[in-house]
């Protein structure tokens, strides 16, 4: 299930992110996008699929990271989750923001609404695995 760009954008507004987006596709739905900020340089966002792009590695990456943290109880279902991948999507915040928090805001809240669109989860760089709730799955340390 690919998530609608323009719902993603309806649900940032709604939480008062006044974003412009702008998003490029092909015949297998929208590939890349741009989340334009008032000011400053643009959130980018890419979707990857796991029949039309080779992300096997990327995956297989991610997935015995999750081995590792047997710590968790979650580890072991996100491995396998991960495992099961059919879409991938990146979001990159730009290096130099003029408000870091305002972009904070619009990339969690992004990651929330594709987690819950796609029946998925999300992660973030030196944070964590998360549920499309905000509930910390498993921390990264």
């Amino acid at each position: 299930m690919q998530p609608a760009p323009v719902a993603m954008a309806a649900q940032l507004h709604a939480c008062g992110l006044a974003v412009a987006p702008h998003f490029k596709g092909d015949e297998f739905g929208w590939t890349s996008g741009e989340l334009r900020l008032p000011t400053g340089a643009p959130v980018l966002l890419a979707r990857y699929l796991t029949k039309e792009d080779d992300l096997r590695d990327d995956l297989n990456a991610h997935a015995a990271e999750l081995e590792t943290m047997d710590y968790s109880p979650n580890s072991v279902p996100l491995m396998e989750r991960v495992i099961q991948t059919k879409q991938l999507i990146t979001l990159r915040k730009p290096v130099d923001v003029p408000d870091e928090v305002l972009t904070e805001k619009v990339l969690e809240e992004a990651c929330r609404f594709l987690a819950s669109a796609t029946n998925g989860v999300y992660q973030i760089d030196g944070r964590g695995w998360f549920a499309a709730t905000g509930e910390l799955l498993v921390q990264e340390y």
